[in-house]
C-alpha cells in the first residue's frame, strides 16, 4: 500500500509485521468524533482492507481518553437548525466506519483507556472482536443524557453481547461503567493495569497475526451472522465453511504442523 503509514492528522496508521495500528489523533477533544475525525477514520479503514497483508488490527486513542464519542462542541456549535444536517453526516460516517470494522476480515481489537463514550467511543467497542482495558477505563453510552438516541450500531451490538434486558437498562439509564464491571458484563475481555494495554493488545494481535487469517476471518463471519439464523442453518453454514477451508493451503500446514509438532506457518491461501 503506497499511502502507508499515515503520520499525521485527525487518525494515523502504520502497518508493521502484519498489524495494522489505527490512532485516533485528537487528543485535544477526548478524540471527539467531528465530522472530518469520523471521514479520516472510514477512510483509514477501507486502506486496512485494501492492505492484504494485514492480519489484525488494534485501534488506540491518542492522549488520556480513548474517545469521548461525538465532539459535542463541533455539534452544539451547529445550532438547532443546523445540527440536524451535521449530524446526518457525521452518523452516515460512523455508521460506514463501524461497519467496514465489522466486515474486516482481520480481527480488530480495541486498548481502552480513560473514557470510552457515546456512539464513537462506547459504540466502537461494542463493535469490536475484543477490547483490552485499562484498569481506569470507564464505559458510557451516554446517549440519551444529551437529548440524543444510540448510534454507531449499538442498538444491535450491545444486546448480541449483553442481553436485551441489561442492554435496556445501559443504554437509558446511562451508568459510567468501570473496566471490571464492563468485563463482567462481556463487553471488555481483558482488563490490565495503567499504561499496559497497547503492549497487551499487541501482544494479542501478534498472537492473531500468526494464526490462519482464512480461519479467523470465518469466525468473525459466522459469530456475526449466526445469531440471525435457526440453528438448523446454522449447522448448514458451518458444514459448507470447513469443507471450503478444507481445500485450502492453510488446513494442510494445519494439520502437518500438529503431526510434526512444530509451529504452523500460514500463508492465507
Amino acid at each position: 500500500m503506497t499511502d502507508l503509514p499515515i503520520t499525521e492528522g485527525n487518525v494515523l496508521l502504520s502497518v508493521e509485521d502484519h498489524i495494522a495500528h489505527v490512532r485516533l489523533n485528537r487528543p485535544e477533544s477526548a478524540n471527539g468524533m467531528s465530522v472530518e475525525l469520523l471521514r479520516d477514520f472510514y477512510e483509514t479503514v477501507m486502506m486496512v482492507h485494501g492492505a492484504d497483508d494485514v492480519r489484525a488490527v488494534v485501534i488506540t486513542g491518542a492522549g488520556k481518553n480513548f474517545c469521548a464519542g461525538g465532539d459535542i462542541k463541533a455539534f452544539h456549535s451547529k445550532g438547532k437548525h443546523g445540527l440536524p444536517a451535521y449530524n446526518r453526516r457525521a452518523t452516515a460516517y460512523l455508521q460506514d466506519a463501524m461497519q467496514a470494522l465489522m466486515r474486516l476480515d482481520a480481527p480488530v481489537i480495541a486498548a481502552v483507556q480513560g473514557y470510552a463514550t457515546g456512539g464513537g467511543g462506547f459504540g466502537m467497542v461494542c463493535a469490536v472482536d475484543l477490547v483490552v482495558a485499562a484498569e481506569s477505563a470507564k464505559f458510557l453510552a451516554g446517549a440519551t443524557r444529551v437529548g440524543m438516541a444510540p448510534d454507531g450500531g449499538t442498538t444491535a451490538t450491545l444486546p448480541a453481547i449483553v442481553g436485551q434486558r441489561r442492554a435496556m437498562e445501559i443504554l437509558l439509564l446511562n451508568p459510567t461503567m468501570s473496566a471490571a464491571e464492563a468485563k463482567g458484563l462481556g463487553i471488555v475481555n481483558r482488563v490490565v493495569p495503567d499504561g499496559t494495554e497497547f503492549d497487551a493488545a499487541m501482544e494479542i494481535a501478534r498472537t492473531l497475526a500468526a494464526g490462519a487469517p482464512l480461519g479467523q476471518a470465518a469466525v468473525k463471519r459466522e459469530l456475526r451472522n449466526h445469531g440471525k439464523l435457526p440453528v438448523e442453518a446454522v449447522f448448514t453454514e458451518e458444514a459448507r465453511i470447513v469443507a471450503e477451508l478444507s481445500g485450502t493451503d492453510d488446513a494442510m500446514e494445519g494439520l502437518a504442523s500438529m503431526i510434526e509438532r512444530r509451529p504452523a506457518r500460514f500463508t492465507g491461501r
